[in-house]
């Protein structure tokens, strides 16, 4: 484990204004987040403010929220969200306070499925080259190693079952290396990966699930048995 718990504080806010209307970011100020196993994954249906938590977590560590690894520092000149700049970190380890402590002692990468092509393209992987989801497998092979945190949002987006399952591999081994992992995600498939931490993200805040009780393993076992139970009501 890298960091134990991450925290906001914000001296005086509205909380009828973005972010600190969106709920999972006043649970973040309210109460802070903490990680319990090297692997978390945060799934919540869209809007629910799990990307505004991970960029934000991303740039409280000092990763572009561009993406990119530790060595890439603002390739853009977008500065940090708002979110980003009040992100606090208490570490678990020794190792977790060199990085907090020291910005030459930091690794980790930040994957977003937005600008991944952009962030790889700077890493060197020649994306164009390739399909999306070989470049995003190209980094899980070139850049998750080190012990460091490592930010993903969505990396599903562009792979493939098989491509997802890969990533189960990297990722299993990068936390048996001393990585600490991060995933904001939709997939079933990487939630189910054994020893992993899930938060729900929803207008209730932040709440731990089991990986059988979430709501998109739910519809997807669903779905699955029965598509026209689903299909009917958006199909004419």
């Amino acid at each position: 484990m890298i960091v134990e718990r991450a925290y906001a504080h914000v001296a005086g806010h509205d909380e009828g204004e973005w972010p600190w209307s969106v709920p999972c970011v006043r649970w973040l100020l309210e109460e802070g987040l903490r990680f319990t196993a090297p692997v978390t994954f945060l799934v919540g249906e869209n809007g629910s403010g799990k990307s505004t938590l991970v960029e934000a977590l991303a740039e409280g560590f000092g990763l572009d929220s561009w993406g990119g690894s530790h060595d890439w520092r603002y390739a853009t000149q977008r500065g940090k969200s708002v979110l980003g700049e009040r992100v606090r970190f208490e570490a678990a380890t020794s190792r977790g306070r060199r990085m907090l402590a020291s910005r030459a002692a930091r690794k980790g990468f930040f994957l977003r499925a937005e600008t991944a092509l952009d962030a790889l393209d700077r890493e060197g992987f020649a994306p164009d080259a390739v399909s999306h989801g070989e470049g995003f497998l190209a980094a899980f092979r070139g850049k998750f190693l080190q012990p460091g945190l490592y930010v993903m949002d969505e990396p599903e987006a562009a792979l493939s079952f098989s491509s997802c399952l890969e990533l189960l591999g990297h990722l299993d081994q990068l936390v048996k290396r001393g990585g600490q992992v991060i995933c904001a995600t939709h997939s079933p498939l990487l939630t189910a990966l054994p020893g992993a931490d899930i938060v729900e993200v929803g207008e209730h805040g932040l709440r731990r699930v089991a990986w059988r009780d979430l709501a998109l393993v739910d519809h997807w076992r669903r779905y699955l048995a029965d598509p026209q139970a689903y299909l009917r009501h958006v199909l004419d």
